[in-house]
């Protein structure tokens, strides 16, 4: 099952439970604009590559889209198409004004020089300029993308416009109207949301043991958040290879050996590989790298008492349906990563109005906005006889969109 197809899977599945119309559910499955773009770029050595670029905009109904930008050499339509329509869940679930978009390119960015980067990113965002706006599409940072990155969209954007338009993207640096804590807020969302759902199960958080796959700013920021929550990291791995410690790992500590080596292997003398940290006992396990880490190979390894989705479609269904057999918990990925895109929307009312928020105002308003989101969901899984907790996520924000789809109608 590619991600697509997942996305499709999982929308027909809320969709009985919620008693949607057939219709409208064909209706969500198929976004409202899908662009496949040529990206040609002049290397350093003089010669020109042809990158494929792409943007998905799944459902506009509640608001501009909102979504990420990924660069990957294995990035494809489909990837891109079940992306977007998880943003249009993940934003709808928090309840923020809006619809699902993403992007990418297909490309292998640790073969390009700055220079190189550079080009591909400003003709990129050239190519997209007819379809993208502050008011229509905005942008964020996602694979392999970061702050630099959307810095060179605003820029070029900005160019075209003839005068500043900060708020065409989110993730940007502070100095260029980012806001104070975008780059902490994914990772700090799972860590509020995972501290939610263990006291919902009865799990004290303080001192479980935590391994977490994949070291990126989600991971990391993951990790030190659960970290002065108290809990006992004992692992963690990212595409090179791992470490463990029973006695804990301080995330500080690991991040500094990352950038002084590339990866957070070797940090102990205890190595784990990706595949013994997914399949370890331990009380959280929270994949944070890449989609269908956990499937039908390895499902009936996993022991863990919660898993924590801070990646987006880390878990095949034909996973997910034996792991809610066995495991306590798991806490779907439109709810437990969903804090990238409110510090997200935070940055976009703030460069609007060219009013900026202090740190621990943005703090507070993301914990507020994500408490709320679990609570109701919480209702809703209630509401509909004790449902999974994804499929009462998705429910709650398959109602949030039919809700505004109904009230607006179909033109003509």
């Amino acid at each position: 099952m590619n991600p697509y197809e997942m996305a499709c899977y999982q929308l027909e599945r809320a969709a009985e439970i919620a008693g949607i119309d057939e219709d409208i559910v064909e209706y969500l499955k198929v976004p409202d604009r899908a662009v496949e773009v040529k990206v040609p770029v002049r290397m350093d050595d003089g010669s020109i590559r042809v990158f494929t670029g792409y943007r998905v905009q799944h459902c506009g109904v509640r608001g501009p889209y909102k979504g990420g930008i990924r660069y990957h050499p294995s990035v494809t339509m489909d990837e891109v198409k079940a992306l977007a329509m998880w943003m249009t869940w993940k934003c709808a679930v928090v309840n923020i004004p809006y619809g699902g978009g993403k992007g990418g390119v297909r490309v292998d960015v640790k073969m390009l020089s700055r220079n190189e980067l550079e080009r591909l990113t400003r003709r990129f965002t050239a190519m997209l300029i007819p379809f993208i706006g502050p008011e229509r599409d905005i942008p964020a940072p996602d694979m392999y993308t970061d702050e630099q990155i959307m810095a060179w969209m605003m820029d070029t954007y900005s160019v075209y416009q003839g005068y500043s338009v900060p708020g065409i993207v989110t993730g940007k640096p502070v100095a260029l109207g980012g806001s104070l804590g975008r780059n902490s807020a994914t990772g700090r969302g799972v860590a509020i949301i995972t501290r939610e759902s263990a006291t919902a199960i009865g799990m004290e958080l303080k001192d479980a043991d935590v391994a977490i796959q994949g070291f990126g700013n989600v991971g990391y920021w993951t990790a030190k958040t659960l970290f002065e929550m108290g809990a006992n990291i004992v692992a963690v791995t990212d595409s090179r290879g791992g470490v463990y410690d029973e006695n804990g790992l301080n995330p500080d500590e690991l991040m500094e050996h990352k950038k002084k080596t590339g990866s957070v292997a070797g940090f102990r003398d205890e190595h784990i590989s990706n595949e013994e940290l997914l399949t370890m006992k331990t009380d959280v396990l929270i994949p944070a790298a890449v989609e269908n880490v956990i499937n039908k190979n390895n499902m009936r390894r996993i022991n863990a008492r919660m898993i924590v989705e801070a990646a987006n479609g880390p878990i095949t269904p034909k996973a997910e349906e034996y792991l809610n057999r066995k495991c306590e918990l798991v806490v779907p990925d439109i709810l437990a990563n969903s804090g990238g895109v409110v510090v997200s929307y935070f940055e976009w009312v703030q460069d609007l109005e060219r009013y900026f928020w202090d740190l621990e105002k943005v703090n507070a308003e993301l914990e507020r906005i994500l408490v709320r989101a679990f609570e109701s969901m919480i209702n809703v899984k209630q509401e509909y006889g004790n449902i999974l907790w994804r499929d009462a996520s998705m429910v709650l924000a398959l109602n949030n969109v039919v809700e505004a789809l109904k009230m607006r109608g179909i033109f003509p």
